[in-house]
């Protein structure tokens, strides 16, 4: 019987957790934290964007349009709700936790896919969801923590944050994705440079505008995608490898934050149990609905509604609430690191298992085929 892969981003998070519980002086700053996991994030979605291209994206824009927004708010309100009416959360803190956990997460779903053939433009829309979702998640909570640290405020600063950080992050993502196209070098040794530096900038840009970095980033990844030629193999390749080296830091800071021995019983309890909601109720409905209409096998859109796996993303969330100082931000935090572990570690793992089950291939790039050379 073949073993089932459990996917690195798992082992590097819980490596992580346990050393710093042998060495508490290992663990950063949850601002620190902040930076090293912001800095990563931009790296992985430009080169996710990149990874895709404006091309396939538009094949598959309706169901990754439909998941990364609508989707995102309506499984934080599913989960929000299961939080207060079943564990008795208040509505601002189940709101929190629930923005924390909605979006899917680029480093892991890139990572899980980015080895294996999926049939049809079901790991586009995975992949694009992942991009797309992102920068929705991120600004529904920082929308939801000044609603929690401003007592004036009404839910129309979460209403008002949200508008401000897409318009201005498409925008900038935009605009500098054109830039860097049309001044793309063809040829030469500093072909390189663009790779390097367009993400930071057009993360800056947008960040100091007061929109979504993460958005305009994913956009320009998107745009560049297609105006990168077939004999720039080497600028994709250190593309490629930047965005792995991210993903390893990633984990690795976000794992070195949690105090392992001191999540109680009652966190796993309630971290698993969010889980299982996500997994099992929450994301399966909102799929559902979402995606009755889109043009999808019944095996692609379980398969979709299965993989919707988490991971950086929402640690990140969860550490912005401790940043911020915002009430249960602690209990939040452990939460949330429960629900992504076991996501990474069941969800992740069993991908290959599923996909030969619902009939959408997944078969190892490297893996010569059955009919033979």
């Amino acid at each position: 019987m073949q073993k089932l892969p459990i996917p690195h981003a798992a082992a590097l998070l819980f490596t992580a957790a346990v050393v710093s519980d042998l060495r508490p002086a290992l663990a950063p700053s949850i601002g620190v934290v902040e930076w090293v996991a912001t800095a990563a994030l931009v790296v992985i979605l430009f080169d996710g964007g990149a990874s895709i291209g404006l091309r396939r994206f538009r094949s598959a824009a309706v169901p990754i349009a439909l998941l990364g927004i609508p989707g995102t708010f309506a499984t934080a309100g599913l989960v929000a709700l299961f939080l207060h009416a079943v564990l008795g959360l208040g509505w601002l803190t189940a709101g929190l936790l629930a923005a924390a956990v909605a979006p899917t997460d680029p480093a892991v779903m890139f990572s899980v896919l980015g080895d294996r053939e999926i049939e049809g433009r079901t790991d586009t829309v995975l992949e694009g969801e992942s991009g797309a979702n992102d920068p929705v998640g991120i600004a529904l909570m920082i929308g939801l923590i000044e609603l929690a640290t401003h007592a004036d405020e009404t839910f129309w600063v979460v209403v008002r944050v949200f508008c401000l950080q897409m318009a201005v992050g498409l925008a900038v993502g935009i605009v500098g994705g054109l830039l860097e196209a049309r001044l793309l070098p063809r040829t030469g040794r500093y072909a390189f440079l663009p790779a390097l530096a367009v993400a930071p900038l057009v993360f800056g840009v947008a960040y100091l505008a007061h929109g979504s970095g993460f958005l305009a980033v994913f956009v320009a990844g998107l745009i560049r995608g297609d105006a990168e030629l077939p004999h720039q193999r080497s600028v994709v390749e250190l593309r490629e490898r930047m965005a792995s080296v991210a993903e390893v830091v990633v984990f690795i800071a976000l794992g070195l934050t949690v105090n392992l021995s001191g999540i109680g019983g009652a966190r796993w309890a309630e971290g698993l149990l969010v889980a299982a909601f996500l997994a099992l109720i929450a994301r399966p409905v909102v799929c559902a609905a979402l995606l009755a209409r889109v043009n999808l096998d019944v095996g692609e859109k379980v398969f979709v509604a299965w993989a919707g796996l988490k991971g950086a993303v929402p640690i990140l969330l969860a550490a912005l609430a401790v940043g911020h100082h915002v009430d249960d931000a602690q209990r939040i935090y452990e939460t949330v690191f429960v629900v992504v572990l076991a996501s990474v570690i069941v969800q992740g793992s069993s991908i290959p298992l599923a996909a030969r089950a619902l009939g959408v291939e997944a078969t190892p790039l490297d893996e010569p085929s059955a009919s033979g050379p």
